[in-house]
């Protein structure tokens, strides 16, 4: 029964792959051909660099305090 509940999970996953796939996705067109999708990437990579600075911050302060020296 196990198998059986497993079988049916992965053709449940493959049918609402394939149907994600046949659906098209015009708002996605629509900012592409306005160039706003640069202006959301931009935003995103922004975003994304802060928090890789962010936790390099932290991990240097934890790092810091591990090895006990003060924190600045």
């Amino acid at each position: 029964m196990n198998k059986f509940k497993h079988y049916m999970l992965l053709i449940a996953a493959f049918l609402v792959s394939a149907s994600a796939r046949a659906q098209e996705v015009p708002p996605a067109d629509l900012m592409r051909s306005n160039g706003k999708i640069f202006v959301v990437m931009a935003v995103v990579v922004t975003i994304l660099v802060g928090l890789f600075i962010y936790v390099a911050a932290i991990d240097r302060k934890i790092s810091r305090l591990e090895k006990g020296e003060t924190a600045k």
